[in-house]
């Protein structure tokens, strides 16, 4: 999310943009370009300056808006540079998105620094007027809608791997999860479904549990495994804008944590959320209230059969109801469930977006007085 930020933040602003990161091989993985490049030296992709920031962290000069995001902590050192500024930065906590309602009433608070002259304040993403929004480049909905509409698109991007034009002659799903346990059951059930289910599994943490399933070998990318109706296929590991294309292209989206949750949104296609799991299970108070928000306007029965087979996805379903168990009901639920997702996505769309935000949020913040 930080590097999707990043770029959004440089494309519209036209402004200097510096983003420190501690794992440059990830970063490689979300940006093929910053893998030509040394971690030493840094270097410049799509206007944004990557830098790594390791243990030995040197200080740099700050710039005018400061942001740490999701739960990382500046060093010392840098926050002396910051309160050496004549003019201190702006400094914002980007925090993770929640639908809870508390989210509202803690976006925007300030937090005095106990010893140097900086305040920071709390930036909460969310879905109402009352938060921060979502990540959504300027163009993403128009670039979205002529990949659906145009031959070169959805139709070349199915057609190119075997899959069907449609899914009234086949459901196109798909797969990127954490661990998933209850994956060997749900696919014998997709193994006897009509009609036959096609699932594109990108290279993840959910590839031994895939393996498992199949009763077979760690699959290697492009293969292709058949149990009967179903059909398993791995993709390699792709930048954001191939991961959207993927969404895009399908009938159904699998997706996890936070950044492929919200892009299944945009994507307006009916998804499943597998929330990040948290040890004293708060994430499952998370998974409710977003629940609780986007099954309001549904009628009772899609509503009912989406809240039981993501909560079963996600090993909360009262009674131990399975994946298996819930995907009869979600699966008839299905053409609903895509009438829901374009119009929560037009919702959501009509808002303000997080980059929009948060630049009119810090600008107040400059703007104040002293």
């Amino acid at each position: 999310m930080c590097w999707r930020l990043a770029r959004d933040l440089a494309q519209r602003e036209h402004a200097g943009v510096r983003l420190w990161v501690d794992d440059w091989a990830v970063l490689a993985r979300l940006c093929p370009a910053a893998a030509g490049i040394d971690p030493a030296q840094g270097g410049v992709v799509d206007g944004v300056e990557l830098r790594h920031w390791t243990s030995a962290f040197v200080p740099a000069e700050p710039g005018e808006i400061v942001i740490e995001a999701f739960a990382c902590e500046l060093p010392p050192a840098q926050l002396e540079a910051m309160a050496a500024q004549t003019v201190a930065p702006v400094w914002i906590n980007l925090e993770y998105l929640s639908a809870e309602d508390w989210v509202a009433g803690c976006h925007g608070l300030a937090s005095p620094h106990p010893r140097l002259p900086l305040v920071k304040h709390f930036f909460f993403p969310g879905f109402d007027a009352e938060t921060g929004g979502l990540l959504r480049e300027t163009d993403l909905l128009a670039r979205r809608d002529r990949f659906l509409a145009e031959p070169q698109g959805r139709a070349a991007w199915r057609a190119a791997r075997g899959l069907p034009a449609t899914e009234h002659e086949g459901l196109v799903v798909s797969l990127f999860a954490y661990e998933q346990p209850a994956l060997g059951e749900l696919f014998r059930a997709w193994a006897q479904s009509a009609p036959p289910i096609h699932v594109l599994v990108p290279v993840s943490r959910v590839l031994p549990d895939v393996a498992a399933a199949l009763d077979c070998a760690l699959p290697e990318v492009g293969a292709r495994i058949r149990r009967g109706a179903l059909s398993v296929q791995v993709l390699p590991f792709t930048d954001q804008a191939g991961y959207d294309e993927l969404l895009w292209a399908c009938d159904l989206d699998f997706v996890r944590g936070e950044d492929s949750f919200v892009r299944a949104q945009w994507a307006a296609r009916p998804f499943v959320w597998q929330i990040y799991p948290q040890a004293d299970a708060a994430h499952h108070e998370k998974l409710d209230a977003f629940l609780a928000r986007y099954i309001d306007r549904l009628p009772a029965a899609p509503a009912t059969a989406l809240a039981d087979f993501w909560r079963a996805w996600n090993g909360c379903a009262p009674g131990g109801m399975t994946p298996a168990a819930a995907w009869p009901a979600f699966a008839a639920a299905l053409p609903a469930l895509a009438t829901h997702a374009r119009s929560w996505c037009e919702t959501q769309g009509g808002l303000p977006d997080l980059a929009s935000r948060l630049t009119k949020f810090c600008s107040h913040i400059r703007g104040a007085p002293g």
